[in-house]
């Protein structure tokens, strides 16, 4: 009996399928939410590379990454489907780390425009239903703030539109 040479052969098995154009369409329209499903031109799949090296050259791989086009032929769509037989308290933020490095990748290629980028878990565990939320906002100490910090517009201090003299009451903060 040949020896199994992956410690994870479900990964394996789920990589390989899920790698598959016809499989990975008939994965999304079974399991994306309708509203994004109906954003999604599914017979443009492209299977993309799933690796991403941070500044610090450590790596860090996404099970699956494909990339679509909208309907309307202008934007993209990148879906990112990761495979897990445990629960993950951290599976929410990891995933919107590999939401973050797929838009990085894409502006990397010359684009102009953020993708939507849809992170997807295939979970198979013991412990059922899955027992973390897969928002990553709810990972906060406080997820209401978190809410409001990162669906707003980040604060900004433009001292190109502050006058002279304004600046100069604030020498304090070496303005000037």
């Amino acid at each position: 009996m040949k020896k199994s040479t992956t410690s994870t052969p479900h990964d394996a098995v789920f990589k390989t399928f899920l790698r598959h154009p016809e499989t990975a369409r008939d994965f999304m329209e079974i399991h994306l939410p309708v509203s994004l499903r109906q954003l999604c031109d599914l017979r443009t799949l492209k299977l993309e590379p799933g690796s991403f090296i941070e500044k610090n050259l450590r790596a860090y791989y996404s099970d699956v990454l494909w990339s679509l086009k909208t309907r309307e032929g202008d934007g993209y769509i990148y879906v990112v489907i990761e495979h897990q037989s445990t629960p993950d308290a951290h599976m929410a933020f990891r995933l919107m780390r590999y939401a973050m490095a797929a838009m990085q990748q894409h502006l990397d290629a010359g684009h102009k425009h953020l993708p939507l980028v849809v992170p997807m878990l295939f979970y198979h565990g013991v412990d059922s239903p899955y027992p973390f939320s897969l928002c990553w906002l709810d990972e906060f100490a406080n997820p209401e703030v978190a809410r409001r910090l990162y669906a707003a517009a980040f604060p900004l201090v433009d001292i190109t539109v502050v006058s002279d003299d304004d600046i100069l009451q604030h020498q304090s903060l070496g303005l000037s």
